[in-house]
């Protein structure tokens, strides 16, 4: 009997030993796979005359949540949307990156609760360091270090500006080195604060230069297009716009409820940004925005990114996103017109980074010429980021 149970006690604790190797080293590829999918892996092809206009053009994308993951984005990969070399090989010179720090259960578009957090096993199975167990924004300052540490092993082929002038800098440089790649960190939801305005600081001396209100539920600084009240501003939200103006930070209205976006337009001094999104003349639902939204953004000199994936488009192929591009650019033209994939945001979208050609083909075929081409891939951001970053 003794003997039988001390080889009972060593298959347990194989077995342990299995489910915690499966559970740190397997399970993180096989849910980022799952989650992020791709209508069209690629490789891409688009026509010559496409292809020859894309090579011409300066490309930013608004919003990718590919730090939630774990993978180094400094190495090409088989699963996801982003990483630089697929960025590189889409043209793509910047993409800004978005920091997730906590995610209901059962997320949907209608109606969700901050009471539960699916971050923590992701922070779990990723060996993120404890102090980002329990903390959103210990999370934020953790993505931000990885993003940071992968600049730093790039032979400066993968740069993070900070300031207009490092994005002048970089574009400079860009003419003569044309494969490199910049990345801007941004933050999903102002519940990253931990519920304390003074954190805006904490954020920006980490190098996040943007931030939404609210992601899918209500929180502590604003309401959430998708959460339980769906309510404005706070009054701690409104000092936290205040904040984010005076230090540099462009407010982003993405998840925003439609209170909220009232709110926040009109005490608003500086434009706002709307980095990943859709529009309710060509797909109707709640994630997506009004026509009287879309105006009164533009009007603030807003930017708004159309996103890439069916709920925000209602399709799944480039010309979906093309067919929205061209809805907004004939609503509130074409100066206010961006891109904003949500590329890994866990959604399934036409094509990943590489693949930005196919965009390219379809405005051309929506109608659009060479420079307004040339504006929604990119002039428009960069622009906007110029006039709008801390100088």
């Amino acid at each position: 009997m003794k003997r039988f149970l001390k080889i009972a006690g060593w298959i347990l604790l194989a077995l342990i030993v299995l489910g915690l190797l499966f559970f740190f080293f397997v399970l993180g590829p096989l849910v980022e796979g799952a989650l992020n999918r791709t209508v069209d892996p690629g490789p891409y092809r688009a026509s010559d005359e496409a292809t020859a206009l894309h090579r011409t053009l300066t490309i930013a994308d608004l919003h990718a949540d590919s730090l939630l993951f774990g993978r180094d984005l400094l190495e090409r990969s088989e699963r996801g949307h982003v990483d630089v070399p697929r960025l590189d090989e889409g043209n793509v010179a910047l993409q800004i990156f978005s920091a997730v720090t906590q995610s209901p259960q059962g997320l949907n578009i209608e109606r969700n609760s901050g009471d539960s957090d699916t971050i923590i096993l992701i922070a779990l199975g990723m060996r993120w360091p404890p102090s980002t167990w329990f903390s959103n924004l210990e999370r934020a300052l953790y993505q931000a270090g990885r993003l940071q540490a992968m600049a730093d092993r790039s032979d400066n082929k993968f740069v993070i500006v900070r300031t207009a002038r490092e994005l002048q800098v970089f574009l400079d440089r860009r003419k003569q080195e044309p494969d490199i790649v910049a990345g801007l960190l941004a933050i999903e939801g102002a519940h990253a604060l931990d519920g304390d305005v003074a954190n805006v600081d904490r954020v920006f001396d980490a190098g996040y230069r943007m931030m939404s209100g609210a992601h899918f539920f209500d929180n502590p600084m604003a309401g959430s297009a998708h959460g339980e009240e769906k309510g404005g501003l706070t009054e701690a939200g409104r000092d936290m716009l205040k904040r984010m103006e005076e230090k540099g930070m462009i407010f982003d209205l993405s998840h925003a409820s439609a209170q909220q976006i009232d709110e926040a337009l009109a005490i608003a001094t500086r434009p706002v940004v709307v980095s990943h999104t859709g529009v309710r003349g060509t797909c109707d639902n709640n994630r997506n925005l009004t026509d009287d939204q879309l105006k009164r953004i533009a009007a603030n000199g807003g930017l708004v990114g159309i996103g890439f994936w069916d709920v925000a488009i209602c399709g799944t192929d480039a010309d979906a996103i093309a067919r929205a591009i061209r809805y907004t650019a004939d609503l509130i033209g074409i100066d206010h017109v961006a891109l904003g994939s949500d590329y890994d945001g866990t959604v399934e979208v036409p094509f990943d980074a590489s693949g930005m050609v196919l965009l390219t083909e379809a405005l051309m075929k929506a109608g659009f010429g060479a420079e307004e081409i040339g504006k929604v891939m990119g002039g428009n951001q960069m622009r906007f980021l110029l006039e709008n970053l801390p100088q």
